[in-house]
Protein backbone atom coordinates (compact mmCIF):
# COMPACT_ATOMS: atom_id res chain seq x y z
CA UNK A 1 0.00 0.00 0.00
CA UNK A 2 1.39 3.40 -1.01
CA UNK A 3 2.03 5.96 1.70
CA UNK A 4 0.44 9.41 1.67
CA UNK A 5 3.88 10.82 0.80
CA UNK A 6 4.13 8.51 -2.23
CA UNK A 7 0.62 9.52 -3.34
CA UNK A 8 1.53 13.21 -3.14
CA UNK A 9 4.70 12.57 -5.14
CA UNK A 10 2.80 10.58 -7.77
CA UNK A 11 0.06 13.23 -7.99
CA UNK A 12 2.72 15.91 -8.50
CA UNK A 13 4.27 13.89 -11.32
CA UNK A 14 0.90 13.43 -13.03
CA UNK A 15 -0.42 16.99 -12.64
CA UNK A 16 2.61 19.25 -12.17
CA UNK A 17 0.85 20.86 -9.19
CA UNK A 18 2.65 21.97 -6.03
CA UNK A 19 3.16 19.75 -2.99
CA UNK A 20 0.57 21.52 -0.82
CA UNK A 21 -2.01 21.60 -3.65
CA UNK A 22 -1.56 17.84 -4.09
CA UNK A 23 -1.79 17.17 -0.36
CA UNK A 24 -4.97 19.27 -0.05
CA UNK A 25 -6.55 17.59 -3.08
CA UNK A 26 -5.78 14.11 -1.71
CA UNK A 27 -7.17 15.09 1.72
CA UNK A 28 -10.37 16.47 0.18
CA UNK A 29 -10.71 13.39 -2.04
CA UNK A 30 -10.17 11.15 1.03
CA UNK A 31 -7.25 9.43 -0.70
CA UNK A 32 -9.07 8.81 -4.00
CA UNK A 33 -6.29 9.45 -6.52
CA UNK A 34 -8.52 9.97 -9.58
CA UNK A 35 -10.80 12.35 -7.69
CA UNK A 36 -7.73 14.30 -6.51
CA UNK A 37 -6.57 14.65 -10.13
CA UNK A 38 -10.01 16.01 -11.01
CA UNK A 39 -9.86 18.55 -8.16
CA UNK A 40 -6.44 19.77 -9.26
CA UNK A 41 -7.57 20.09 -12.87
CA UNK A 42 -10.63 22.10 -11.80
CA UNK A 43 -8.47 24.43 -9.74
CA UNK A 44 -5.96 24.74 -12.55
CA UNK A 45 -8.71 25.86 -14.88
CA UNK A 46 -9.92 28.38 -12.31
CA UNK A 47 -6.38 29.73 -11.85
CA UNK A 48 -5.88 29.98 -15.61
CA UNK A 49 -9.13 31.96 -15.99
CA UNK A 50 -8.02 34.37 -13.25
CA UNK A 51 -4.79 35.05 -15.17
CA UNK A 52 -6.38 35.35 -18.62
CA UNK A 53 -6.57 39.17 -18.58
CA UNK A 54 -2.92 39.68 -17.58
CA UNK A 55 -0.55 40.80 -20.34
CA UNK A 56 1.46 38.07 -22.00
CA UNK A 57 4.09 40.02 -23.92
CA UNK A 58 6.96 37.56 -23.64
CA UNK A 59 7.21 34.08 -25.09
CA UNK A 60 8.76 32.50 -28.13
CA UNK A 61 8.27 31.58 -31.74
CA UNK A 62 8.74 27.91 -32.50
CA UNK A 63 8.94 26.24 -35.91
CA UNK A 64 8.31 22.67 -36.94
CA UNK A 65 9.09 21.18 -40.35
CA UNK A 66 7.60 17.77 -41.10
CA UNK A 67 9.90 15.03 -42.38
CA UNK A 68 10.44 15.48 -46.08
CA UNK A 69 10.36 19.27 -45.79
CA UNK A 70 7.01 19.72 -47.60
CA UNK A 71 4.94 20.99 -44.64
CA UNK A 72 5.93 23.31 -41.82
CA UNK A 73 4.43 25.58 -39.22
CA UNK A 74 5.40 28.46 -36.96
CA UNK A 75 3.65 29.26 -33.67
CA UNK A 76 3.90 32.25 -31.35
CA UNK A 77 3.29 31.09 -27.77
CA UNK A 78 3.22 33.93 -25.26
CA UNK A 79 3.79 34.18 -21.53
CA UNK A 80 4.06 36.99 -19.01
CA UNK A 81 7.80 36.65 -18.40
CA UNK A 82 10.84 35.51 -20.35
CA UNK A 83 11.66 33.27 -17.37
CA UNK A 84 8.65 31.08 -18.23
CA UNK A 85 9.40 31.30 -21.95
CA UNK A 86 12.83 29.73 -21.28
CA UNK A 87 11.24 26.84 -19.33
CA UNK A 88 11.85 23.52 -21.17
CA UNK A 89 8.19 22.50 -20.74
CA UNK A 90 7.07 25.79 -22.32
CA UNK A 91 9.44 25.28 -25.25
CA UNK A 92 8.25 21.69 -25.69
CA UNK A 93 4.61 22.84 -25.68
CA UNK A 94 5.38 25.40 -28.40
CA UNK A 95 6.99 22.68 -30.52
CA UNK A 96 4.07 20.30 -29.97
CA UNK A 97 1.61 23.02 -30.98
CA UNK A 98 3.62 23.76 -34.14
CA UNK A 99 3.54 20.04 -34.95
CA UNK A 100 -0.23 20.04 -34.35
CA UNK A 101 -0.66 22.97 -36.75
CA UNK A 102 1.41 21.21 -39.43
CA UNK A 103 -0.58 17.99 -39.05
CA UNK A 104 -4.13 19.26 -38.55
CA UNK A 105 -4.21 22.59 -40.45
CA UNK A 106 -6.53 24.53 -38.11
CA UNK A 107 -8.07 27.70 -39.56
CA UNK A 108 -7.70 29.92 -36.48
CA UNK A 109 -6.53 29.90 -32.86
CA UNK A 110 -9.97 28.99 -31.47
CA UNK A 111 -10.20 25.95 -33.74
CA UNK A 112 -6.65 24.94 -32.80
CA UNK A 113 -7.38 25.16 -29.06
CA UNK A 114 -10.45 22.94 -29.47
CA UNK A 115 -8.66 20.23 -31.45
CA UNK A 116 -7.79 16.89 -29.82
CA UNK A 117 -4.03 16.69 -29.27
CA UNK A 118 -2.49 14.43 -31.94
CA UNK A 119 -0.37 12.53 -29.41
CA UNK A 120 -3.17 12.03 -26.86
CA UNK A 121 -6.74 12.49 -28.08
CA UNK A 122 -8.03 12.55 -24.49
CA UNK A 123 -6.66 16.12 -24.24
CA UNK A 124 -7.24 19.22 -26.35
CA UNK A 125 -4.59 21.76 -27.28
CA UNK A 126 -6.45 24.23 -25.08
CA UNK A 127 -6.09 21.87 -22.10
CA UNK A 128 -2.35 21.60 -22.74
CA UNK A 129 -2.05 25.40 -22.76
CA UNK A 130 -4.15 25.66 -19.59
CA UNK A 131 -1.98 23.00 -17.97
CA UNK A 132 1.24 24.91 -18.55
CA UNK A 133 -0.46 28.13 -17.39
CA UNK A 134 -1.48 26.37 -14.18
CA UNK A 135 1.98 24.89 -13.66
CA UNK A 136 3.85 28.15 -14.31
CA UNK A 137 1.34 30.45 -12.62
CA UNK A 138 1.29 32.76 -15.64
CA UNK A 139 -1.06 33.67 -18.43
CA UNK A 140 0.00 31.53 -21.41
CA UNK A 141 -1.69 31.77 -24.78
CA UNK A 142 -1.27 30.90 -28.43
CA UNK A 143 -1.05 34.32 -30.09
CA UNK A 144 -0.87 33.22 -33.73
CA UNK A 145 0.38 30.57 -36.10
CA UNK A 146 1.08 30.03 -39.78
CA UNK A 147 1.18 26.77 -41.73
CA UNK A 148 3.17 26.32 -44.93
CA UNK A 149 2.79 23.59 -47.53
CA UNK A 150 4.75 23.33 -50.77
CA UNK A 151 2.66 24.11 -53.82
CA UNK A 152 -0.10 25.94 -51.95
CA UNK A 153 -0.73 29.62 -52.51
CA UNK A 154 -1.81 31.75 -49.59
CA UNK A 155 -3.36 34.44 -51.76
CA UNK A 156 -0.20 36.57 -51.88
CA UNK A 157 1.36 37.52 -55.22
CA UNK A 158 4.28 35.33 -56.26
Amino acid sequence: MASAKDDVKRLREVTGAGVMDCKRALDEAKGDFEKAIGLIKERGLAKAKEKADRDAKEGLVEAYVHAGGRIGAMVELSSETDFVARNPDFKELAREIAMQVAAMDPKDVDQLLGQPYIRDASKTIGELVTGIASTTGENVRVKRFKRFELGQSNGEPT
